[in-house]
């Protein structure tokens, strides 16, 4: 039944191929993959697969790779992608010596890719679980695992009609997963091979956090500024919530870094600022010239990607967008540098936001006047905004350490 729906899954690609380009990028990638490995492939070295399915798992993996490449620099790494959205941003990331994406789960596809391979161990970002190719790794004996996964009870895997596919997930030599629910749902299927690390993202964030960017324009923007506001990865729904908020209450300075950087979207953002002075990013540099209009600008529209992380460290408090939509983005990027974080409703399915809720760090709003409601209440109470920042920046660092435990439990300390 599953290789069924692979061949059927196939047919469905080829066909948005011609019509998507997303999807056509996808389709020629997977197709182009042996090629790519039969041209870079060292018949000679042993090689560690990574698997991602986009960028979010590859920030979890990321740290792994890097952390293996200086200790055990013996081993070439192959970094594989599913998703366009991974594929295309880090395509020449200097941490792996092949990059290509994954071919199509077909039992022919698996057979040939790991016969180019021979890889001597093999990690699973988060979710993923190929049914073939899991299966061949176990039947050559190769080491399998999966890395920060987590597990909850509607997943397939502990329904009665998963009950087939479920054994996929006894084709890997270890779990390393987020939380005790996932080691006890796991246990039920009679899996115990399962060591609770935690998230491996912990330690990118704090990677990032040490590798940060100094950011002249934005602090020139910021400097004498009594409070500043950062929106990161913010949707429409979002803006409209704290915008109005910010038009009535201007002793802030804001900074917008909204998801979609379309002209349109960045229109359709100033529009809402209701003739406040605003200014885009890509419109300065650091010459002498714009540094007036900057410093008296009050909000800052970040309208290029690969700033926002190290912006967030210019706030007094955070936003992380999406909550109003399918989901909210990375709060933990805003929260390792000790600020309240507010996001969105919609965050039940992610376990930093709840946990940063738990402890004070995370501020889950669901409109406008809950919104208004809690940031007139760190206003009048600074002794509260510092409480949760230092709330948000704890647990960040209390959760660090699960590259280090996987990778001693994987190669051995």
């Amino acid at each position: 039944m599953y290789n069924l729906v692979i061949y059927i899954y196939l047919l469905g690609v080829a066909i948005a191929s011609l019509f998507n380009e997303k999807v056509r990028k996808m389709w020629r990638g997977e197709r182009d993959a042996f090629r790519v490995l039969r041209e870079k492939v060292d018949p000679e070295a042993q090689y560690v697969w990574f698997h991602a399915a986009s960028l979010g798992e590859f920030e979890q993996g990321r740290p792994l790779m890097e952390q293996l490449r200086r200790e055990h620099p013996e081993y070439k790494i192959l970094l594989t992608f599913f998703s366009p959205s991974g594929y295309e941003v880090r395509k020449n990331y200097e941490g792996a010596d092949i990059i290509c994406y994954l071919p199509l789960d077909t039992i022919t596809n698996a057979r040939r890719f790991l016969r180019i391979i021979r890889p001597v161990k093999a990690y699973f970002i988060k979710y993923e679980f190929w049914y073939n190719y899991l299966h061949i790794l176990k039947h050559r004996q190769v080491p399998v695992y999966s890395v920060s996964s987590i597990f909850r009870p509607d997943q397939v895997f502990f329904k009665w009609y998963g009950k087939q596919y479920s054994r996929v997930l006894k084709c890997f030599t270890h779990f390393f997963v987020q939380n005790e629910v996932s080691k006890e749902l796991l246990a039920k299927l009679g899996i115990t091979c399962v060591t609770v690390t935690g998230d491996t993202r912990f330690d990118r964030v704090l990677q990032i956090k040490e590798a940060a960017k100094q950011l002249p324009i934005v602090e020139a923007f910021v400097k004498d500024a009594p409070l500043v506001f950062v929106a990161g990865s913010s949707w429409p729904p979002d803006e409209e919530i704290f915008i109005k908020y910010f038009n009535e209450h201007k002793n802030w300075k804001l900074i917008i870094a909204p998801h979609v950087i379309g002209e349109d979207h960045l229109k359709q953002i100033e529009k809402l600022l209701e003739g406040r002075k605003v200014v885009r990013y890509s419109e300065y540099s650091e010459n002498s010239e714009y540094s007036e209009k900057l410093k008296n600008a009050e909000v800052l529209i970040i309208n290029c990607f690969g700033l926002l992380s190290s912006i967030y460290r210019y706030a007094n408090v955070t936003y992380v967008g999406g909550g109003f939509g399918v989901s909210i983005h990375n709060t933990l990027e805003a929260a390792v540098w000790g600020v309240p974080v507010f996001f969105g409703p919609n965050n039940q399915k992610f376990q930093e936001a709840q946990a940063l809720k738990a402890c004070d760090g995370g501020i889950e709003i669901n409109g406008y006047d809950d919104f208004v409601r809690q940031m007139n209440e760190l206003v009048a109470h600074p002794e509260e905004l510092a409480k949760r920042g230092k709330a948000a920046g704890d647990y960040v660092m209390s959760r660090a350490g699960a590259t280090k435990v996987i990778l001693c439990n994987t190669f051995g300390c």
